[in-house]
């Protein structure tokens, strides 16, 4: 089942078993209605728990020298990439650990070969950052082509239309930010495939809550945040790099971490006078070679692994279907008030997020600063004449949520 199908295999049944498991595990929504994960979420007691545990080993240093202490904490870091490897479908190898989707679309945007005059295809539903990587290759002569939306929907007739012979690249978010829409990344993978044309997409507003397998959906390069739906609290992210592609990929200026050393490790390398600095390099071509390849982010990667870990013990699937039905729940209440509901209502192009409209930009911006005020948190979100009020409906959410929600907007 791909992770369309499985993210449209809603039942109510499952809530029981997601809130049980998920619930307790967040001190942050005590007292409140938290429903803005999409700009940030909450870290459960497992991450605070890893992060403590980290934070005693630095204290303590437990191994015998500096550099067992550094390996020790290399290996517990490379297990990030396997632990989070999972929640895609992915092997460790594929995967790099980067500080954020920014830090990956960036060094993703330069590792694709590129040359003036190729074309690039993005959307303008996309978040910022998209468009600050796009301003950045318009600079070295790529053309740049922007796919309009239809309220919201960017759909892949208009993607299409607008390849070109010199279309190399498409880069586009797999949920957009502002109104939660999910693009079918299974026939949007096939159409780049069957056009010769890389496919880099940006994760964020996706991993965590809606399945994604890379070995049944072709991507190139997919980038993604922590800190959102992950619920991983530092500057800590991934990037998927497929691979098949890696040899053709141009690599960032990398650290040391990314070459082999001579000997069996750089500890030990550093005990022998031959060893010198201006050495004949080798480096990896596994995805670690796309990360800074320096002295890492410790707390962040140990922060991600747990949280990763808890949503792997939960289930892609039955949070993707959890939040679907709190996101039904959500949709059927705006209905009975005569609100206007800007996402997408079907279940295969719909997504954790739910973004609904009041009437004007203003009147939404009052309507969040009453929820607010009212604790509940959500958000307001534009971008291309679309959006409106952001309601994100992740696990550790319920119906009490949506119901205080839907209560206080008749308030």
């Amino acid at each position: 089942m791909d992770g369309t199908a499985m993210a449209a295999a809603v039942t109510h049944e499952r809530a029981p078993r997601v809130e049980s498991l998920a619930r307790g595990q967040f001190p942050g929504l005590s007292g409140r209605t938290y429903l803005d994960t999409a700009t940030i979420g909450l870290a459960p007691y497992s991450v605070g728990d890893a992060v403590n545990r980290l934070v005693e080993q630095v204290v303590t240093c437990p191994a015998d020298s500096g550099t067992l202490h550094h390996q020790a904490l290399g290996s517990m870091r490379d297990e990030t990439r396997t632990t989070v490897a999972r929640l895609v479908g992915a092997r460790s190898e594929d995967i790099a650990l980067t500080e954020s989707s920014t830090h990956g679309l960036g060094v993703a945007a330069q590792a694709v070969p590129l040359a003036p005059g190729d074309r690039v295809l993005t959307t303008d539903l996309e978040f910022v950052q998209m468009g600050v990587v796009m301003a950045q290759l318009a600079r070295t002569g790529v053309r740049v082509d922007v796919v309009g939306h239809e309220k919201g929907i960017v759909t892949l007739d208009a993607i299409r239309r607008q390849f070109t012979p010199d279309t190399r690249l498409v880069a586009i978010s797999s949920v957009q930010w502002t109104t939660g829409f999910r693009i079918d990344l299974a026939d949007l993978g096939q159409l780049c495939r069957d056009h010769g044309v890389w496919l880099l997409v940006d994760g964020a507003q996706h991993v965590g809550v809606m399945p994604m397998d890379v070995r049944e959906t072709p991507v190139d390069i997919l980038v993604s945040s922590g800190h959102k739906w992950l619920n991983s609290p530092f500057g800590m992210g991934f990037m998927y790099l497929a691979p098949g592609i890696r040899e053709r990929l141009a690599m960032p200026m990398p650290g040391f971490f990314a070459a082999k050393p001579p000997l069996e490790t750089w500890g030990q390398s550093f005990t022998r006078p031959e060893t010198v600095p201006n050495m004949d390099f080798h480096f990896t071509r596994d995805g670690r070679a796309w990360e800074i390849g320096g002295t890492p982010n410790f707390p962040g990667a140990v922060a991600l692994a747990a949280a990763a870990q808890l949503a792997t013990r939960i289930g892609i699937g039955d949070i993707a279907a959890h939040s679907l039905a709190l996101g039904d729940r959500l949709i059927e209440g705006l209905d009975r008030q005569g609100l206007e509901v800007v996402s997408p209502r079907d279940h295969g192009a719909r997504s954790g997020i739910v973004t609904f409209h009041t009437g004007s930009a203003e009147s939404d911006v009052a309507t969040m600063e009453h929820l607010l005020a009212s604790g509940i948190g959500v958000s307001v979100r534009y971008t291309s004449g679309i959006g409106g009020i952001r309601v994100s409906c992740h696990y550790f959410n319920d119906t009490e949520d949506i119901d205080a929600l839907l209560d206080t907007l008749k308030t």
